[in-house]
């Protein structure tokens, strides 16, 4: 006499569940592999230099883009050059550096308008932002 179970076990869902594990994991690694954005604000193609400062600390970032009319970021905010002076004299009473990120399209008409208003304001300290070479 053959004997039968009454309720019948399906094992398939063991195998949706190890797949569903290993899919998880997957994405897992690829997520702390992938590149992380460093510094969040403008995107800015910056031009290539083979010397790099390390880490600044108390830093502040100004960010020009290039194109035909060149647009200035100061704390991820577009500013025009005439609200730039009260920004930077805030920055300079906070022990802050400047860092400026432009584009490697902007003029260097606009650039050194920049730099300038940074010196012009009592910034000792301006440093030009360039990304390491391939």
């Amino acid at each position: 006499m053959k004997l039968e179970r009454t309720i019948n076990y399906n094992f398939g869902w063991l195998v949706l569940v190890a797949l569903m594990n290993v899919a998880f994991l997957l994405v897992f690694f690829l997520l702390l592999s992938s590149n992380f954005i460093l510094q969040q604000g403008i995107s800015v193609s910056m031009p290539f230099s083979r010397f790099t400062l390390g880490p600044q600390a108390n830093q502040q970032i100004i960010s020009i883009t290039g194109g035909a009319v060149p647009a200035v970021y100061f704390r991820d905010q577009r500013v025009t050059m005439e609200q730039l002076g009260p920004l930077l004299d805030a920055a300079k009473r906070e022990g802050q550096s400047i860092i400026i990120k432009a584009d490697r399209f902007t003029s260097y008409q606009t650039v050194a308008e920049v730099t300038n208003a940074a010196l012009e304001h009592g910034i000792t300290s301006v440093s030009l932002a360039a990304a390491p070479t391939r």
